[in-house]
């Protein structure tokens, strides 16, 4: 098995800091910096030097790192054929996900795995994409349900992560009950530009995917309201002070007079969801079974979601 402090020392090559590293990892500082010093007596070479009043890795430290990730993707792969060449499952599984992921998804599926494997202890972490990454390394968690958007470009090429697509989450308008276009069949950006919005903050994910979907048309939208909560945004839709977007994942269901809204059109705007694992785990027969219900869940999720809503 991979040495626990060789995991601990690609933590801090992730994080940067041994606060940051203690947090993930669930250890406390003292034990980080403890296991650092003795991996570095074990390997008799300095893979850790002072920068200021913090640490940094050495060249030798970074070359290790970076040697590692097929070591630890091996060993992912020879427990994931061992478990299934045993019919086992592993004692214990975490999952990580953003907040609608965690809600939508992450919840039925923790239910099915204890239903189908009481003696899995499930554990659930709500974060956001990135986070969902570090917890990864950390082996905090097993699975992650991102946006492929908001792996800040961490994702993509990185070794240490295997990413299986789940969805294609489109955003729907949110508008009032007694709105034009509500009850209606789907309606295309053009027919709403003229509308006031409420959007999410500058410089977020939603809100760069707010206006790139108006600027590929080669609109500008009248933002009148900003808002970082799906449910301020739609208290505000229903206090008649704009339309907003809306995931389609996301639930309007404790939302009163308002109404969900298809749109259509090749420039409709969409986030990619998709699962991250360790690079090496993805036959584990867990996570295996896991994409799959995500899936489905997914499925039903986007194919019933206007009619049970509107």
């Amino acid at each position: 098995m991979i040495d626990s402090r060789l995991l601990t020392l690609r933590t801090f090559a992730r994080c940067g800091t041994v606060s940051s590293t203690a947090e993930l990892t669930g250890y406390s500082p003292s034990a980080v910096s403890a296991q650092l010093r003795e991996l570095q007596r074990a390997l008799d070479m300095q893979l850790l030097a002072k920068d200021g009043r913090g640490l940094r890795l050495t060249a030798a430290g970074r070359y290790l790192v970076k040697r590692s990730d097929g070591l630890v993707a091996e060993w992912e792969s020879i427990k994931a054929a061992a478990l299934r060449a045993g019919e086992q499952t592993p004692t214990h599984f975490g999952m990580g996900g953003f907040s609608t992921a965690a809600s939508n998804l992450l919840a039925p599926l923790a239910a099915h795995l204890k239903h189908e494997h009481p003696g899995v202890q499930v554990h659930v972490l709500e974060a956001t994409p990135a986070r969902c990454l570090d917890l990864l390394v950390a082996e905090r968690v097993d699975l992650a349900v991102v946006i492929a958007s908001q792996t800040e470009g961490q994702f993509d090429g990185d070794p240490r992560f295997e990413q299986i697509g789940l969805l294609n989450d489109p955003l729907d308008a949110i508008v009032p009950a007694d709105h034009p276009v509500a009850g209606r069949g789907p309606v295309t950006l053009e027919e709403l530009a003229n509308e006031e919005w409420i959007t999410d903050v500058p410089g977020t994910p939603y809100h760069d995917l707010f206006t790139a979907a108006f600027s590929a048309l080669g609109l500008t939208p009248r933002v009148s309201h900003e808002a970082t909560e799906w449910d301020t945004s739609t208290a505000l839709v229903e206090a008649g002070l704009g339309i907003g977007l809306v995931p389609r994942l996301a639930s309007l269901e404790s939302a009163r007079n308002v109404v969900r809204v298809r749109i259509a059109g090749q420039r409709r705007p969409m986030r990619k969801i998709v699962a991250a694992v360790r690079a090496g785990s993805a036959g584990s027969p867990l996570i295996t079974e896991a994409l799959a219900h995500l899936r489905a869940t997914a499925k039903a999720i986007l194919e019933s979601r206007l009619d049970d809503e509107s």
